[in-house]
């Protein structure tokens, strides 16, 4: 519960405990306003006391402990009733509002949730509470700077607050600002050097790439609480970071152990199973993710960001099933799996150029952008696999394969050039003999960018998604029409790619570049290739040039060759720097 809402218990029942059934009601406030007691028993003393005679404070008091309790259990509705009481019983009051923030961040509702955190704040301004909600919201929205601004100012209202520099942290962490990021967990540790501290500067120096720092601090987590499973996790992710997945899945063992609905962990131990080969247990542990209550959580987390973390593990525990669960022909199966030693420097990419559309006629260009993507690749150390004109069967198995391939990868890269749109918001690249006329089916024929997306996060790995893929496509007409019936919007060019990033189904590491902005025509150019090909084939292979800088050049240059009718656009949620090639 937020600091910003407790009560002082004591003063507030004081008027209760004269009464005849003093001794009672003392039990009943004590297990009520207990953080120690379990929610059945928080629920049950919370609901005896409101049949009490209560005054407005206290019945604050007890619904918001009993709100509390409720989403501990995953009853966001009973939760949501109890928050409406209060806002119903003290509409001036901030902590309603503050309440039914949280509970709508549980249930990934961030539109909801911002709008109550404003009346919040318009409530009480100089509470720290919804200042520290409103900059998570905007950190799980990708808004990093403002924020910080809201944690900034949530700590020079109450500079004590652990959870506030962790938060500020993790936004400067996901602008890519390590040495500031490593203040404020450095901050939170001075102010409480207690398990969570130390597996959240675990997890920073983890990303920073140093792994020894991450397993020590992991360590210090585990001597503190021995029985945190949010340690075993994270020193399960140094281990399948330095290739070594028999200790990986030890250690995700006695995560288990210690939490039986840890989705993260059972990803983690299936990923470290499907590196080394071992692809049933892989599948076991995915099923395992999979069925878990995506509610569940874990001491220390806040509940809305770890309900999205559970919700990103478990679409990339089901895209991993798909992938998994797809027979491959021996000319498109991934070899056998790749010695440990060279895991951590493979770098492997798919390029696909779909050109002959059996009903949009032929483009002109996506062979040759395809061709020359992947020789620029090769040129600078990857594994490039190729397909040309692939129709749906060998669409999905040439991209499961990649899926695959990528579990013993450090980096993977994917190129796509053809028709591509975006149906209900969702984004879909087409085989060459996409049926636009096949009704509820069609879709089970297109390739779901989502579910690519998901079978390809993994937080220890970089993934590069490139589209050249918003041709100027007469199939849109023709899909409008066939799925006109089941209200599904149908519109040019692909929908931004909003999902990248914390509290989000697609996690860290990964970048998505489009050749043009959301809802927008890419041309298919007169040329040898497209301008977007064009472009990114000239600086993909620059030595020394960091991926955003590079992606800036060809935006510049696209823009410039098209006469500002074309503006490449991009989504990312890389942390650091990357380079393709070396420097």
């Amino acid at each position: 519960m937020p600091r910003s809402i407790r009560l002082p218990i004591a003063f507030v029942f004081l008027t209760l405990l004269t009464g005849p059934a003093a001794s009672t009601v003392a039990d009943d406030v004590k297990v009520c306003t207990n953080y120690k007691s379990s929610p059945d028993d928080t629920i049950k003393s919370c609901s005896r006391l409101l049949r009490q005679k209560l005054d407005a404070a206290q019945k604050v008091v007890v619904l918001t402990w009993r709100v509390a309790a409720y989403q501990i259990k995953g009853d966001f509705d009973a939760a949501l009733k109890d928050a409406d009481d209060i806002i119903r019983g003290s509409p001036v009051s901030h902590t309603g509002f503050e309440l039914r923030t949280q509970i709508w961040l549980a249930k990934g509702d961030l539109e909801r949730a911002r709008r109550d955190v404003e009346d919040a704040i318009r409530l009480a301004p100089k509470v720290p509470g919804p200042y520290n909600a409103r900059g998570s919201i905007l950190s799980m929205t990708g808004q990093f700077d403002e924020a910080i601004a809201d944690f900034d100012r949530a700590i020079q209202l109450d500079p004590k607050q652990v959870a506030f520099f962790n938060n500020r942290g993790s936004a400067w962490q996901n602008k890519g600002d390590f040495q500031r990021a490593l203040l404020d967990q450095n901050a939170a540790i001075k102010l409480r050097a207690d398990d969570i501290a130390f597996v959240s500067r675990g997890d920073l120096y983890r990303t920073m790439g140093d792994l020894d720092r991450a397993m020590a601090d992991y360590d210090q987590a585990t001597r503190l609480s021995p029985k945190f499973a949010l340690a075993f996790g994270g020193r399960g992710l140094v281990w399948r970071a330095r290739a070594e997945f028999d200790r990986a899945i030890t250690e995700f063992d006695g995560a288990i152990a210690r939490d039986p609905q840890y989705i993260a962990a059972y990803a983690g131990r299936g990923l470290a199973y499907e590196s080394k080969g071992d692809i049933e247990a892989a599948k076991r542990d995915f099923r395992l993710a999979v069925v878990q209550p995506a509610t569940a959580a874990i001491k220390g987390t806040s509940l809305g960001a770890f309900h999205g973390s559970n919700l990103r593990y478990k679409a990339m525990a089901q895209a991993r099933l798909q992938t998994l669960d797809t027979a491959l022909s021996p000319a498109i199966a991934p070899a056998s799996p790749v010695l440990p030693s060279s895991i951590k420097e493979r770098r492997i990419a798919l390029v696909i150029g779909n050109a002959a559309y059996a009903g949009a006629g032929k483009l002109a260009n996506p062979a040759n952008d395809a061709a020359a993507i992947a020789k620029a690749l090769r040129g600078i150390g990857f594994e490039v696999s190729e397909g040309l004109d692939l129709d749906t069967q060998k669409m999905k198995d040439t991209i499961n394969g990649f899926l695959r391939s990528a579990s013993t990868a450090s980096m993977a890269v994917m190129f796509y050039a053809g028709h591509g749109m975006q149906i209900g918001g969702k984004n879909y690249l087409l085989p060459t003999d996409a049926r636009l006329d096949s009704g509820d089916t069609m879709l089970t024929d297109f390739s779901d960018l989502d579910t690519i997306l998901a079978g390809l996060d993994d937080q220890l790995r970089t993934n590069i998604v490139i589209l050249d893929a918003c041709r100027d496509n007469p199939t849109v007409q023709q899909t409008q029409t066939t799925v006109a019936s089941r209200s599904v919007q149908v519109r040019s060019g692909l929908a931004a790619q909003s999902g990248l990033g914390a509290g989000a189904t697609i996690g860290a590491g990964t970048l998505v570049a489009f050749a043009t902005a959301p809802g927008q025509v890419a041309l298919d150019g007169d040329g040898t290739n497209s301008p977007f090909s064009s472009a990114l084939a000239r600086h993909i292979s620059t030595p020394g040039l960091e991926l955003q800088q590079m992606l800036t050049r060809v935006r510049a240059e696209v823009v410039a060759a098209t006469k500002n009718k074309q503006v490449p656009w991009s989504n990312s949620s890389l942390l650091g720097e990357v380079f393709l090639a070396s420097r």
